[in-house]
């Protein structure tokens, strides 16, 4: 398997658990020192530092949707980088402080860069 097919699967699985709502999953092939930045608008509005962080990170989000969905467009490779196009719909399960509503439906379209260490993910920049 090419160093590229590696990379595209721990993607896509990662994107697969995901959408199950599987923190395991999500973070199978995550660095133990991964940084997790979700940017919103060019403005880091979230930076996670360590697997441990990541996952209670993860497990706090989930408990905000009833339903979510990354669909991968595109994932393009740089070396031990990759940048994935992405289009996101979820169903939100609370009211939020940002007005939305239990029940609403969220979707944008952003991108999600990888940074690879060897098999594992050093870095995941959420950015929308």
């Amino acid at each position: 398997m090419s160093n590229e097919t590696q990379k595209r699967q721990i993607i896509e699985n990662y994107v697969i658990a995901y959408n199950a709502f599987d923190v395991a999953g999500m973070s199978k092939h995550m660095h133990p020192d991964v940084v997790f930045e979700n940017i919103s608008d060019g403005i880091t509005n979230l930076r996670i530092l360590g697997i441990s962080a990541f996952k209670q990170q993860a497990e706090a989000a989930a408990e905000y949707f009833l339903e979510r969905e990354q669909q991968v467009k595109s994932i393009n490779f740089n070396d031990d980088v990759a940048e994935a196009e992405i289009n996101y719909s979820g169903i939100v399960a609370m009211d939020l402080p940002n007005g939305m509503k239990a029940g609403d439906k969220l979707t944008l379209s952003g991108k999600s860069i990888f940074y690879f260490e060897g098999d594992k993910i050093s870095k995941l920049q959420d950015i929308s």
